[in-house]
């Protein structure tokens, strides 16, 4: 499903979806101005074309004492299909990676990083990130506090 493929109404309907995705039909159907039935439909038409990939539970890291973020800028000494999928595969095998990115500049990726504690990203990125083949570079910023974070796109 393209952009130019979604109306007023698709973009209600992930607008509020994006802010409750445990909302009855029933109930986001009133939102949008629709009866349940085709409200339905549009919602199923918009997971089968990939526009809605899945529901999940926004949990607040703090009260499971994951306390510290880190954003983490990593080098590596080549970069050649072989060094960029054994690094992906490593980094996709480790929970305390939130995010990874592929990027262009001084660093070939960028990673978020959340932990409970200082100690526990030393052990991180002794024990583990530092442990890839290929890994020649990794500088650290620790997050002071959020000041934005979204998780709804813009529609």
């Amino acid at each position: 499903m393209l952009i130019s493929d979604l109306d007023d109404i698709d973009r209600s309907i992930l607008s509020n979806l994006q802010s409750d995705g445990r909302m009855t039909n029933q109930h986001l159907s009133e939102q949008v101005g629709l009866s349940p039935s085709p409200c339905l439909r549009r919602v199923r038409a918009l997971e089968d074309g990939g526009v809605i990939s899945g529901y999940v539970a926004l949990v607040n890291p703090a009260p499971l004492g994951l306390s510290v973020s880190a954003f983490v800028r990593i080098r590596l000494d080549q970069q050649d299909d072989s060094h960029l999928a054994l690094f992906e595969a490593a980094v996709t095998g480790f929970p305390e990676v939130m995010e990874c990115y592929l990027m262009t500049g001084e660093a070939d990726y960028q990673l978020r990083v959340l932990v409970g504690s200082l100690g526990e990203f030393e052990d991180f990125l002794r024990y583990k990130l530092t442990k890839i083949k290929g890994v020649s570079q990794v500088t650290t910023s620790f997050a002071l506090r959020p000041v934005v974070y979204r998780t709804a796109l813009p529609v």
